[in-house]
């Protein structure tokens, strides 16, 4: 049979757990945070070339592209996405040549901004163009 020793714990223990936990606490929100952080900054950008890449279809058609048109639908795809920038908004320049998508967020002091570009392209006279060198 194995014996216990009687074992006191000293009470400077307690004091250094007492100083320690605040700061584990510390470093686990702000992670969180920082992972929310990232997490929204990914959606709003994924969104946002995801509008510019509808953009660019829509322009090759005959209608063209409409910023009201691709705001609504930059709306549609991130709403109920973000975590910690759920406003987020997108400017949406249309021109000729590239559609730009700028979207930015701001809560509590934090700023969020993201650029995508897609440029408008026309596949189509590209096929045809190769069709007629190699035909």
């Amino acid at each position: 049979m194995r014996r216990r020793r009687n074992r006191t714990c000293k009470g400077s223990l307690t004091v250094e757990a007492a100083f320690l936990m605040p700061l584990v606490g510390l470093i686990l929100v702000s992670s969180l945070l920082l992972l929310f952080y990232f997490h929204d900054k990914n959606i709003i950008s994924s969104c946002a070339y995801e509008t510019a890449v509808i953009g660019s279809t829509k322009a090759r058609e005959r209608e063209g592209a409409d910023a009201a048109l691709l705001q609504q639908a930059f709306r549609d795809r991130i709403r109920g996405k973000c975590i910690f920038f759920p406003g987020a908004e997108a400017q949406i320049e249309v021109g000729e040549e590239e559609i730009t998508v700028r979207a930015s967020a701001v809560r509590r002091g934090l700023h969020l901004q993201v650029e995508q570009r897609a440029a408008v392209t026309d596949p189509e006279e590209h096929i045809r163009d190769l069709r007629r060198l190699t035909g």
